[in-house]
């Protein structure tokens, strides 16, 4: 029998959060204009939310910060965007959580 460790080291999604002592790394899909923020869940490893502002002069983007900041319970200092500042797929750090604890909090974010 395989320990319930050793499953979540087997999950596709929390393979795809990389991670190490100090950050984790997401790749996150945004679909601006949303009605509201909102999580929508992982699909292929890829974190989709739907966010209320425009894609215009980095408003999506700073409104992804506040919304990812609000949703994880951490600064918005502690959540940096990598790459894709001008794309709707993106690769995001979050310093001070580990991969687990931001799945965990995604899943029951996805529930609200």
């Amino acid at each position: 029998m395989v320990s319930s460790a050793a499953n979540k080291s087997f999950n596709p999604v929390l393979r795809r959060i990389a991670m190490n002592q100090k950050h984790a790394t997401l790749t996150i899909q945004v679909q601006p204009r949303a009605k509201g923020n909102e999580v929508l869940g992982f699909a292929d490893g890829i974190l989709r939310l739907k966010i209320a502002a425009p894609p215009v002069e980095g408003k999506a983007n700073e409104e992804l910060i506040r919304f990812l900041s609000k949703t994880l319970g951490t600064r918005k200092s502690n959540i940096t965007i990598d790459r894709g500042h001008t794309s709707k797929i993106k690769i995001v750090t979050i310093l001070g959580l580990g991969r687990d604890q931001i799945y965990k909090i995604i899943e029951e974010a996805k529930l609200k």
